[in-house]
């Protein structure tokens, strides 16, 4: 490519170039004038003649220019490119632009949420904002070349699938084809990943998309979000821990230096520790927790198999069960506690860990139930009816033809980024998120659909 990123012309002076950006800004010193040209990669000067003064800030163009050494006592130690500066021989514009409806000089905590979110694509261009995104693609990166080191498989599974209960509302979409059923947007890929394991795939990740139906709040987006998926077979609480502590910690060292993780290995407390010391199952235990670059990681361990069931549980069979998993139907008993499912079950702990950060749960995961009848069991004291158990009957059929004992984890890449930076709130760190309303304002979605499109489906409205 001819063109370079402005980050690359230290070192080529003496060459001419061709650089394509935005104007960050316009200086007029009448014979001469100074622009800052600005790309994803960073900002360059250019100096032209009188004519350069056609320009205006956040106008996109193409600039051909030689590249030159500044004299030392100009050299801009502020900047990356500050030894240089380009020489401007011609100019094109290739698309003017009005004045902006937000400031994008500043690090926008201190615009209107609103405002920022339904002019997004202007809102990313400021340097705060571009920096989260690129971070956000190095961790996936990092990650992937982690896990396909020690042999894991990248496997997508459907976004569209079947609406179960498991445990928040479902998205659901209608089907034209079959009229007056519905597929339903994955809470997340729990059950495809098991059956993963079933097939034979032994370890498993994916970058996955999840979509829930929940309140939104500053530490979770509203409709969908993303996680590390990850699942693997014949494998302990243990290796399934020790895995995800060397993932994120040498990924901290690498992408984050500036960041130091206050203890190695991370704590590993019991959730009957954390309630009594703490209130709380994802404790801060940073020293100093007005610090941004101390990373307090920790294990809650040992939570209780089940909590008590209330009519807010979206889990829910018939009125009258008692109990409600605290993780998910999926998670295995401890085995020292099984005994205890027909005798006590509020007393039986389940495989579960939670992965927490500077006061967040940043990522859950569990051993799972290989078991049909301890499965069938733990759907019996849910209280799920015949026709709810039918609903994973898919899942129950594949446990007869020989399932691995498995577990996995699941951490939110939105949530570690963001907990990570620091940010004070998950949709910082998010291209285009939902707004605490639940609409996509730079798109005003949700929108209605026509005539044609519910006729289509045979779905008529109420309003």
């Amino acid at each position: 490519m001819k063109n370079l990123f402005i980050s690359e012309t230290p070192s080529k002076i003496g060459k001419t170039v061709e650089l394509y950006g935005w104007i960050d800004t316009v200086r007029n010193h009448k014979k001469i004038i100074f622009i800052d040209l600005r790309d994803r990669s960073g900002i360059v000067q250019v100096v032209g003649d009188e004519s350069y003064a056609a320009l205006s800030p956040e106008d996109v163009v193409k600039i051909t220019g030689t590249v030159k050494k500044r004299p030392e006592k100009l050299v801009n130690k502020q900047l990356p490119t500050g030894e240089i500066e380009i020489e401007a021989a011609s100019f094109e514009i290739l698309s003017h632009a009005k004045t902006l409806p937000l400031p994008i000089d500043t690090d926008g905590h201190e615009i209107d949420e609103e405002v920022r979110l339904k002019y997004r694509y202007l809102d990313l261009r400021r340097p705060r904002m571009k920096q989260n995104l690129i971070m956000r693609s190095k961790i996936t990166t990092y990650i992937r070349n982690f896990l396909t080191q020690r042999e894991f498989i990248e496997v997508e599974t459907p976004i569209l699938t079947k609406t179960t209960p498991e445990g928040a509302r479902d998205f659901l979409v209608p089907s034209r084809l079959q009229q007056g059923k519905f597929y339903a947007l994955p809470q997340s890929p729990q059950q495809y990943k098991q059956l993963l394991m079933v097939a034979g795939v032994e370890r498993y990740f994916q970058i996955a998309r999840c979509f829930r139906d929940e309140d939104p709040r500053a530490d979770r987006a509203y409709g969908e979000f993303t996680q590390l998926d990850l699942e693997m077979s014949f494998v302990t609480r243990d290796d399934i821990m020790q895995l995800t502590e060397a993932l994120f910690t040498t990924m901290v060292e690498e992408l984050f230096p500036e960041k130091h993780i206050m203890q190695k290995p991370w704590p590993r407390l019991t959730h009957k520790q954390v309630m009594e010391k703490y209130d709380t199952d994802k404790p801060d235990l940073r020293k100093n927790k007005d610090d941004k670059d101390e990373l307090a990681f920790s294990w809650t361990i040992d939570f209780p198999l089940f909590t008590k069931q209330t009519s807010e549980d979206y889990y829910h069979g018939s009125g009258s069960a008692t109990f409600a998993p605290s993780h998910h139907m999926f998670t295995a008993p401890h085995p020292d506690d099984v005994e205890m499912l027909d005798s006590d079950p509020l007393k039986v702990r389940g495989q579960q860990y939670d992965l927490v950060l500077n006061g967040y749960e940043v990522g859950g995961g569990s051993i799972r139930i290989h078991d049909g009848a301890i499965q069938q069991k733990i759907f019996d004291l849910i209280g799920f009816s015949e026709e709810q158990k039918h609903q994973f009957d898919h899942m129950l059929t594949a446990f007869t033809y020989g399932v691995p004992p498995h577990g996995g984890i699941a951490p939110g890449i939105d949530r570690l980024l963001f907990a990570i930076l620091g940010e004070p709130s998950l949709r910082e760190v998010v291209a285009f998120p939902a707004t605490s309303g639940g609409k996509i304002a730079v798109m005003d979605a949700p929108s209605e659909a026509t005539k044609e499109q519910l006729d289509e489906l045979g779905i008529k409205t109420l309003t």
